[in-house]
């Protein structure tokens, strides 16, 4: 699966779980009192489960970040490395 239908996937998920929440908070037959309680109550749920889900996005990213370096300093060896080599087939005598 493609990282874009994941990204779709799961913002489809958070979409239909958040219009869910809402149309049954607004459609059940209680007070405002009660209504604004079960608001706030799903609100907190959902800044819960968008903090889960940041702290995970972060650690991915760094993991990412990090292997990005590497590859990286990895590179730029090689680089060197090649040139070093040129340096001194170009420098050596026939």
């Amino acid at each position: 699966m493609s990282k874009k239908a994941v990204k779709i996937g799961i913002a489809a998920g958070i979409i239909g779980a958040i219009s869910g929440a809402i149309a049954g908070i607004l459609f059940a037959p209680k007070s405002g009192k009660e209504t604004r309680a079960d608001i706030k109550k799903e609100a907190k749920k959902v800044e819960k489960k968008g903090k889960a889900a940041a702290k995970k996005a972060k650690v991915k990213g760094d993991k990412v970040v990090a292997k990005g370096k590497r590859e990286g300093r990895r590179a730029v060896k090689r680089a060197e490395n090649t040139v070093e080599g040129a340096k001194r087939g170009f420098n050596k005598k026939v």
